[in-house]
């Protein structure tokens, strides 16, 4: 078998831990086949310090990979996505494009386009797919009829060049569409500034053609991190916690309905079933980089796909909209 050579290109804090999958698959044969060539970023001397950790070559342009390289992962700064990434597809290059995969629709729609017409994997960076609580709870989703999101982070200065909506709630926001499958009929937002010039906390209730409803917060603002998604299902309650990888599931299992309170001295006698378990946080970035070079080697559907990210970017950019009319409603 053709040893699939990959890259990364742009290798900031983020980009870091996805130079890191690379070397690991291709050290360890995790997956067999993958050939790691190096990284690249518009910082040489950062470009060099991962490159010498990871005993990998560090690329003095990106042109030097442009038709070298069979898959590329890119994790440069969101307004530099599009044209990176449109590089590499008109070059014959599969591309796992970290999220949001571009700064407009448009960007996003011709490289969905482009990716189609070639016959490449163009896959999406929303890693929560890949979360392990997530993965163990989504046989339990069926119907949900109400979903409650909390994503909430102290301050850091990176990932500023985009909104609160597409830096933090858009990892919600895939979630819910992966789920719901159903289109959004309205939405109601609010959101403000607070320490940069663009929305910094926001808040948006969506409502689906199929009756389900979910309430998404994001904040970037916050005094600690929080990554709490809540569904409520017909006769079910389901908690996950993304950062700790706990799950909660309350099922009503059976009795007389309505319940007659007055006979009840201890919550235990509820017909309820109480579920509790607890994942290992796992490796979720190394689980959606080994899914896109299985998606490269034709093992497998892609994970994530162009328009997978294509609509929760819809979604995101509608929000933006409504958050932007009240606030100059205001």
């Amino acid at each position: 078998m053709k040893p699939l050579r990959c890259a990364v290109v742009g290798v900031g804090y983020l980009g870091r831990f996805h130079a890191q999958k690379y070397a690991k698959i291709a050290e360890t044969a995790a997956l067999p086949g993958i050939e790691f060539l190096g990284v690249a970023d518009m910082d040489s001397a950062r470009a060099k310090v991962v490159a010498d950790e990871l005993k990998t070559k560090a690329f003095q342009s990106i042109d030097d990979l442009v038709g070298k390289v069979d898959a590329v992962t890119i994790a440069a700064s969101t307004k530099a996505h599009y044209e990176l990434a449109k590089k590499f597809l008109l070059a014959g290059s599969h591309v796992n494009v970290e999220k949001p995969m571009t700064s407009t629709l448009a960007e996003g729609e011709e490289l969905v386009r482009i990716a189609h017409e070639k016959g490449l994997v163009l896959q999406v960076g929303h890693v929560e797919r890949f979360n392990p609580a997530l993965i163990s709870a989504r046989e339990k989703l069926l119907k949900p009829l109400f979903i409650e999101c909390h994503r909430l982070a102290p301050f850091k200065p990176r990932g500023v060049d985009v909104d609160v909506v597409l830096d933090l709630m858009i990892h919600d926001l895939d979630v819910i569409l992966s789920l719901v499958k159903s289109k959004v009929k309205s939405i109601s937002a609010v959101g403000t500034p607070v320490l940069t010039k663009l929305v910094d906390i926001a808040n948006a209730r969506l409502e689906f053609e199929n009756g389900t409803i979910a309430n998404v917060t994001a904040s970037r603002v916050s005094q600690s991190a929080t990554r709490k998604f809540r569904v409520f299902q017909q006769n079910q309650y389901l908690s996950i916690d993304f950062g700790s990888g706990d799950v909660n599931l309350t099922t009503k299992t059976g009795g007389d309905w309505p319940l007659d309170l007055s006979t009840v001295t201890d919550p235990k006698q509820l017909p309820l079933e109480l579920e509790h378990w607890s994942l290992e946080k796992g490796d979720a970035l190394f689980d959606e980089t080994v899914a896109f070079l299985r998606a490269c080697q034709g093992d497998r559907e892609v994970a994530v796909s162009g328009a997978d990210g294509l609509e929760a970017m819809r979604l995101a950019s509608a929000i933006q909209v409504a958050i932007a009319e009240r606030l100059h409603g205001i």
